[in-house]
C-alpha cells in the first residue's frame, strides 16, 4: 500500500532557492494572485505546503491562486 507523505512547511529561503524568485518577486506575485499564499505555522512563524510550491511549479504562468484554494 503507498501512502502519500504529509505534506511539509517550507521556509521563505527554501521557497526562493527552489524558485529562483526574489524575495521583492515572490510577494509581488502573492499580492497578485500568481503564487501560493504563505501559511501561519505560528505566532511569528509561516511557511508554504510543499505541494502548493509543487502545484506552481508545474505551471508557474498559468497559476492562479483562487484556482487552488483550499477546500
Amino acid at each position: 500500500m503507498n501512502t502519500p507523505l504529509p505534506d511539509r512547511y517550507l521556509r521563505l529561503h527554501v521557497v526562493l532557492d527552489r524558485t529562483g524568485l526574489s524575495r521583492a518577486t515572490l510577494y509581488r506575485k502573492i499580492q497578485e494572485g500568481t503564487f501560493p499564499r504563505q501559511v501561519r505555522i505560528a505566532q511569528r512563524c509561516a511557511g508554504w505546503r510543499e505541494s502548493a510550491i509543487s502545484e506552481w511549479q508545474r505551471n508557474p504562468v498559468g497559476y492562479r491562486a483562487a484556482d487552488h484554494a483550499p477546500g
